[in-house]
């Protein structure tokens, strides 16, 4: 996502870099001989590439995802918050804080109806209401909120193929 005032950098990127970014999102903890057997090029490319594409910020992070219910956070919600008075110094302050938060997951700073996306995992229904109280409707901000249960999170690869698409 591009900073206000900073412009985005132009990254060429070829199939074989494409390919190599599909691969990772599958399995970050590939080795590089696996990948370089995939991609059919040297294991020193594979390196130098994925050092190209993190030292550019394709690449922001690799991380890992955890299974929320084998750790006990089997309910996910997705909280749309309406904030009263448009004030910088009270967004700012829900931009610092909510990711902060027990349970939250991400944090969408939205325009359109809502201005805040909450995306949280608790416990169990009672852990939930206490987020919602103890985190949202104590907040001077926050004016309305509206809490959506998610039944099942399908995480999308479309970036992939909207590469393509150019």
């Amino acid at each position: 996502m591009r900073k206000r005032g900073v412009p985005m950098a132009d990254v060429e990127l070829d199939a074989i870099d494409r390919q190599l970014l599909r691969l990772l999102d599958a399995d970050a903890r590939a080795p590089g001989r696996a990948l370089a057997r995939q991609l059919r090029v040297a294991e020193s490319t594979v390196a130098l590439r994925i050092r190209r594409l993190v030292s550019t910020g394709v690449i922001a992070k690799f991380g890992i995802t955890v299974d929320k219910d084998r750790i006990g956070l089997p309910l996910e919600a997705m909280i749309s918050c309406q904030i009263g008075h448009l004030d910088r110094t009270a967004i700012a302050a829900l931009r610092r804080d909510a990711p902060t938060w027990p349970g939250v997951l991400s944090v969408f700073h939205m325009a359109g109806s809502d201005d805040f996306i909450i995306h949280v995992v608790a416990t169990d229904a009672d852990a939930l209401r206490d987020f919602v109280v103890d985190n949202l409707a104590s907040h001077p901000a926050i004016t309305r909120t509206q809490t959506n249960l998610v039944f099942e999170n399908l995480p999308g690869t479309g970036w992939a193929t909207a590469l393509d698409a150019d």
